[in-house]
């Protein structure tokens, strides 16, 4: 009966074992689950802002990485637009205090202009 009752002590702790395993073995699956790896939080990149004041698109000049988002507001009291020299893009009549966006996915160099005021130009260099 001792023998058996050895048993018996072991293969309880045996199973406290296996759960406690499984326990964290899901707990982990869990985490991994729910928590972002390295790749999605680093996926992303910050978007990035470009003002149209003093007849000028400021930078007049930037380079940004492949996805990022590009987003134009109109800081002056006329209406701009933001027109790729390709066509690509072109946000129309932005009235003062308005925004346009676009994310570039494919890289190169994208010049642009305001079509109102062709003396305003810039360019957007996307990097892979």
């Amino acid at each position: 009966m001792t023998a058996r009752a050895k048993v018996q002590g072991a293969s309880r702790t045996g199973a406290a074992v296996i759960a406690t395993a499984g326990v964290w073995l899901l707990a982990g699956v869990l985490w991994n689950a729910t928590s972002p790896g390295p790749t999605a939080a680093t996926a992303a990149a910050a978007p990035v802002q470009i003002e149209m004041k003093n007849f000028a698109f400021d930078p007049p000049a930037i380079t940004v990485k492949a996805g990022q988002t590009l987003t134009w507001t109109n800081g002056d009291v006329v209406p701009h637009t933001a027109t790729a020299a390709t066509k690509a893009w072109d946000s129309g009549q932005m009235a003062p205090g308005r925004s346009y966006a676009v994310t570039l996915t494919k890289p190169g160099t994208y010049e642009y202009a305001c079509s109102n005021h062709p003396f305003m130009h810039a360019k957007v260099i996307v990097t892979k």
